[in-house]
Protein backbone atom coordinates (compact mmCIF):
# COMPACT_ATOMS: atom_id res chain seq x y z
CA UNK A 1 0.00 0.00 0.00
CA UNK A 2 2.79 2.86 0.64
CA UNK A 3 4.42 1.65 -2.74
CA UNK A 4 0.75 2.53 -4.38
CA UNK A 5 0.59 6.14 -2.52
CA UNK A 6 3.83 6.83 -3.48
CA UNK A 7 2.85 6.04 -7.69
CA UNK A 8 0.02 8.19 -6.96
CA UNK A 9 1.55 11.02 -4.86
CA UNK A 10 3.85 10.79 -8.50
CA UNK A 11 0.75 11.05 -10.80
CA UNK A 12 -0.92 13.76 -8.63
CA UNK A 13 2.44 15.68 -9.62
CA UNK A 14 1.62 15.24 -13.47
CA UNK A 15 -1.66 16.46 -13.03
CA UNK A 16 -0.59 19.44 -11.40
CA UNK A 17 2.83 20.20 -13.20
CA UNK A 18 1.73 18.60 -16.49
CA UNK A 19 2.37 22.91 -18.18
CA UNK A 20 6.11 22.68 -17.64
CA UNK A 21 8.73 20.70 -18.50
CA UNK A 22 8.92 17.56 -16.27
CA UNK A 23 12.08 15.07 -16.68
CA UNK A 24 11.25 11.59 -15.45
CA UNK A 25 14.09 11.95 -12.78
CA UNK A 26 11.64 14.42 -11.51
CA UNK A 27 8.45 12.62 -11.58
CA UNK A 28 10.79 9.40 -9.73
CA UNK A 29 12.19 11.68 -7.30
CA UNK A 30 8.68 12.96 -6.15
CA UNK A 31 7.84 8.83 -5.63
CA UNK A 32 11.32 8.25 -3.57
CA UNK A 33 11.95 5.80 -6.59
CA UNK A 34 15.12 5.14 -9.10
CA UNK A 35 14.21 6.03 -12.29
CA UNK A 36 13.48 2.41 -13.87
CA UNK A 37 11.86 1.25 -11.18
CA UNK A 38 9.48 3.80 -10.86
CA UNK A 39 8.66 3.30 -14.39
CA UNK A 40 8.28 -0.30 -14.25
CA UNK A 41 6.03 0.53 -11.27
CA UNK A 42 4.33 3.20 -12.81
CA UNK A 43 3.61 0.86 -15.96
CA UNK A 44 2.39 -1.94 -13.63
CA UNK A 45 -0.01 0.66 -11.46
CA UNK A 46 -1.56 2.82 -14.77
CA UNK A 47 -0.86 0.46 -17.67
CA UNK A 48 1.73 3.12 -19.11
CA UNK A 49 4.70 5.05 -18.96
CA UNK A 50 4.57 8.06 -17.50
CA UNK A 51 5.52 10.19 -20.74
CA UNK A 52 2.33 8.41 -22.06
CA UNK A 53 0.27 9.60 -19.27
CA UNK A 54 1.70 12.78 -18.74
CA UNK A 55 1.10 13.43 -22.69
CA UNK A 56 -2.66 12.31 -22.38
CA UNK A 57 -2.92 14.89 -19.65
CA UNK A 58 -1.91 17.54 -21.84
CA UNK A 59 -4.44 16.55 -24.74
CA UNK A 60 -6.65 16.44 -22.60
CA UNK A 61 -6.30 19.51 -21.16
CA UNK A 62 -6.26 20.68 -24.90
CA UNK A 63 -9.01 19.59 -25.56
CA UNK A 64 -10.89 21.58 -22.87
CA UNK A 65 -8.97 24.37 -23.59
CA UNK A 66 -9.84 24.32 -27.62
CA UNK A 67 -13.49 23.95 -26.53
CA UNK A 68 -13.51 27.01 -25.20
CA UNK A 69 -11.88 28.73 -28.46
CA UNK A 70 -8.59 29.40 -27.00
CA UNK A 71 -5.98 30.01 -30.41
CA UNK A 72 -4.37 26.76 -30.89
CA UNK A 73 -0.90 28.90 -30.57
CA UNK A 74 -2.29 29.71 -26.95
CA UNK A 75 -3.09 26.33 -25.96
CA UNK A 76 -0.20 24.57 -27.22
CA UNK A 77 1.83 26.66 -24.99
CA UNK A 78 -0.50 26.20 -22.14
CA UNK A 79 -0.06 22.67 -21.53
CA UNK A 80 3.41 22.14 -22.07
CA UNK A 81 4.55 21.72 -25.81
CA UNK A 82 7.19 23.47 -27.13
CA UNK A 83 6.58 23.58 -30.92
CA UNK A 84 3.27 23.70 -32.30
CA UNK A 85 4.51 21.57 -35.27
CA UNK A 86 5.14 19.01 -32.75
CA UNK A 87 1.56 19.61 -30.44
CA UNK A 88 -0.64 19.48 -34.10
CA UNK A 89 1.43 16.25 -34.98
CA UNK A 90 0.72 14.84 -31.56
CA UNK A 91 -2.70 15.84 -31.14
CA UNK A 92 -4.20 14.45 -34.43
CA UNK A 93 -2.47 11.21 -33.65
CA UNK A 94 -4.24 10.67 -30.67
CA UNK A 95 -7.30 12.95 -31.33
CA UNK A 96 -7.90 11.54 -35.33
CA UNK A 97 -7.91 15.46 -36.66
CA UNK A 98 -5.84 18.35 -35.94
CA UNK A 99 -6.50 20.61 -32.93
CA UNK A 100 -7.50 23.42 -35.20
CA UNK A 101 -10.67 20.89 -36.65
CA UNK A 102 -10.88 19.45 -33.33
CA UNK A 103 -11.56 23.31 -32.18
CA UNK A 104 -14.36 23.72 -35.65
CA UNK A 105 -15.77 20.65 -34.44
CA UNK A 106 -16.68 20.96 -31.23
CA UNK A 107 -18.02 25.05 -32.13
CA UNK A 108 -20.10 23.46 -34.43
CA UNK A 109 -21.55 21.22 -31.90
CA UNK A 110 -22.13 24.05 -29.61
CA UNK A 111 -24.22 26.07 -31.70
CA UNK A 112 -26.24 22.58 -32.84
CA UNK A 113 -26.85 22.25 -29.16
CA UNK A 114 -28.10 25.83 -28.66
CA UNK A 115 -30.37 26.02 -31.56
CA UNK A 116 -31.14 21.94 -30.74
CA UNK A 117 -31.21 20.91 -27.17
CA UNK A 118 -33.43 18.04 -27.13
CA UNK A 119 -31.66 16.35 -29.68
CA UNK A 120 -28.94 15.81 -27.04
CA UNK A 121 -31.00 15.37 -23.90
CA UNK A 122 -31.37 11.37 -23.47
CA UNK A 123 -34.73 10.02 -24.58
CA UNK A 124 -35.49 8.20 -21.29
CA UNK A 125 -34.98 11.33 -19.45
CA UNK A 126 -36.97 13.33 -21.85
CA UNK A 127 -39.87 10.91 -21.55
CA UNK A 128 -39.58 11.08 -17.87
CA UNK A 129 -39.65 14.89 -17.84
CA UNK A 130 -42.69 14.99 -20.30
CA UNK A 131 -40.56 17.05 -22.77
CA UNK A 132 -41.48 14.36 -25.69
CA UNK A 133 -44.04 11.41 -26.20
CA UNK A 134 -43.11 8.23 -25.57
CA UNK A 135 -41.39 6.16 -28.20
CA UNK A 136 -40.21 8.98 -30.25
CA UNK A 137 -36.81 9.72 -30.73
CA UNK A 138 -34.76 12.86 -29.30
CA UNK A 139 -31.43 12.21 -29.03
CA UNK A 140 -29.06 11.05 -32.51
Amino acid sequence: MYLYRRIVQSKLFIDVHYATVIHLDAIADEAFFSKFHFMRLFKQTYGKTPYQYLTGVRIEKAKQLLQNDVPVSEVCDAVGFDSITSFTNLFKKRVGQTPAAYQRQQAERKADMESKPLKYVPNCFAEQKGWKPQGTEVAE
